[in-house]
């Protein structure tokens, strides 16, 4: 490996999936001012908002959008402008 081209302060961080609280430790570079303790050791925590225990393709669960709701809404906004 060619010297000084990766960083060298890796340390263990908590990643955090806030959309389903899961938790997981590895290793980054990852800046952040925050901290969480987990099984009595603090780390630097980093909040996702998507991981690999909540994003559709690992689960095999997709999320149902209410586009309809969304339409009907947007057009019930703007209709005062129609001519």
């Amino acid at each position: 490996m060619k010297k000084g081209v990766h960083p060298e302060n890796y340390r263990f961080v908590a990643f955090k999936d806030m959309s389903n609280d899961d938790v997981f430790i590895t290793k980054s570079t990852a800046n952040t001012k925050e901290t969480i303790e987990v099984d009595g050791k603090e780390y630097p925590l980093v909040k996702l908002e998507i991981s690999r225990t909540s994003h559709p393709y690992y689960t095999g669960k997709s999320k149902l959008v209410d586009t309809a709701g969304r339409i009907d809404k947007f057009k019930n906004k703007y209709a005062k402008y129609k001519k």
